[in-house]
């Protein structure tokens, strides 16, 4: 398996206690991922979920036939029940731990990677965010990782470098007006799909610091890439910006482990010289000791091997992928078809995250009602509501429902799941409100449904010193996302 006994040399620094170090944290972040499905899994896709997943399976044979099982892989094909999906979530968890124990570490990252694709797929819209792809992607390098393998430490600089090139040029290319005007960050504090507290304090920020924090970010995410694959200087100098921007994203925005997992995977940009100063030697001498204990490699020539493979098809998706972002356009249909199951098993991701920028916070109130007269109000545990409420901060976890909320007033092709969401509501099913803050119809299924959206905007220091509140809101009007589909007051 792994040989820490021989180093991989980058001059003077060897990078054994970077691959121990980073498949800890994988470990931990893992364990974020899976302890956070864990209790929502059954209420997005369980039997009497959102998005039940048996009909749904049944549909994808009934359209594709045996290509079902190549384009969709998961262990749900042969067991939809709500026990079996909490059970590969709670094993994620138990797996985890024995990564983190380095109990047979290589068997736990296949496992933890079988284990979370099988998740991801089954989670459908719930589950199709760029951060899940990352964590699969990064799993999968995992896997392969030898510190004294110069393609592994590359190939994971090459993860790290299409994350954040992606992220920044997606921007510039798709044409989205803050970003081009440099104003995206006067709107995004206020505007992302989950703020909380410290983003009332970032958005309150002069409107001239936050255009020059917006060019600062095109710079970060474009251009500080392409350091990550030059001499050892310019690489610590992408890392450490990098590791900046991710914290000032943590300070302002609920990313749940996203930003933890980008900071675990800039460890390849230094060395073990350098993270040797703030690690201490007990517990360099535990970690590095553990991993060469176990992961040793009777088998090296196959592992080089599967290393220049795995280094082949990696390179060449990634670079398809950066093509069909930045132009839009197919490579034939070879390419396409090996990109499509590449980003289908998520070896290989296309990353853009926030390539636009919307300029409203706009929050829609689910009401429901037994006679059409006296209404209640279903709350979002995580979601703005009261006013006088601080935005809570949730990361590392990934409340999905109240994620997906935010797009729903924006994106029509989110409208069906919303629809399907609030017919649960109308069966009262027990899985979907516990996904809420509370069920004000506990005791009798509500036979109305309404939608009614606001516009939330943060208050300014002057308002909130006044009034006590974080917010303040604007009425919209109804909400009629599939009119005709459901029982819903007039």
């Amino acid at each position: 398996m792994f040989s820490f006994s021989s180093q991989f040399s980058d001059g003077e620094n060897s990078y054994r206690l970077i691959a121990a170090l980073f498949l800890r944290l994988l470990a931990i972040i893992y364990f974020m991922a899976f302890f956070s499905l864990s209790f929502q899994i059954t209420g997005l896709v369980g039997e009497q979920g959102i998005l039940p997943l048996s009909p749904w399976l049944d549909s994808l044979l009934s359209e594709m036939g045996g290509s079902a099982f190549v384009y969709f892989p998961m262990l749900f094909w042969f067991e939809q029940s709500d026990f079996f999906l909490q059970a590969v979530a709670w094993s994620g968890c138990v797996v985890s731990i024995s990564l983190l124990l380095n109990i047979w570490p290589r068997l736990s990252l296949i496992l933890l990677f079988i284990f979370y694709l099988s998740l991801v797929k089954a989670g459908q819209t719930f589950m199709n965010f760029q951060w899940d792809g990352l964590l699969l992607e990064a799993g999968f390098l995992a896997i392969f990782l030898r510190p004294d393998s110069r393609i592994l430490i590359l190939l994971f600089r090459w993860l790290l470098f299409r994350l954040r090139f992606m992220s920044g040029i997606s921007k510039l290319v798709m044409g989205d007006p803050s970003w081009l005007g440099m104003t995206a960050l006067i709107y995004y504090f206020e505007t992302q799909p989950l703020p909380h507290v410290g983003a009332w304090y970032f958005d309150n920020l002069p409107q001239i610091l936050l255009i020059a924090a917006t060019v600062l970010v095109l710079i970060i995410e474009i251009i500080v890439p392409f350091m990550m694959f030059l001499p050892r200087r310019y690489r610590l100098i992408a890392a450490w910006a990098t590791l900046a921007l991710q914290v000032l994203i943590m300070l302002s925005s609920n990313h749940n482990w996203f930003n933890f997992l980008t900071i675990a995977l800039c460890l390849f940009l230094f060395d073990d010289k350098a993270v040797r100063r703030i690690v201490p030697g007990g517990l360099e001498r535990w970690l590095t000791m553990s991993w060469a204990q176990r992961l040793q490699n009777p088998r090296a020539r196959r592992s080089v091997a599967a290393s220049y493979l795995l280094a082949g098809v990696v390179t060449l998706g990634g670079i398809l992928s950066i093509h069909k972002l930045v132009t839009n356009r197919s490579l034939g249909t070879v390419a396409d078809t090996l990109q499509d199951i590449l980003q289908q098993w998520h070896i290989v991701n296309t990353y853009h995250v926030f390539p636009t920028m919307t300029t409203r916070q706009i929050e829609l109130k689910i009401e429901g009602s037994i006679d059409g007269i006296n209404w209640k109000e279903y709350e979002f545990i995580h979601r703005p509501n009261a006013l006088s409420k601080a935005p809570t901060i949730v990361f590392p976890h990934h409340p999905r429902l109240d994620w997906m909320m935010w797009f729903v007033p924006f994106h029509p092709r989110f409208l069906p799941w919303f629809d399907a969401f609030l017919q649960t509501l109308l069966e009262n099913s027990a899985q979907v409100t516990a996904l809420l803050k509370d069920n004000p119809f506990k005791d009798q299924a509500p036979r109305y449904l309404r939608v009614n959206a606001w516009h939330y905007e943060f208050t300014s220091p002057a308002e909130r010193e006044q009034t006590g509140n974080w917010w303040k809101r604007s009425y919209l009007g109804p909400f009629y996302p599939l009119p005709g589909k459901y029982r819903i007051a007039p």
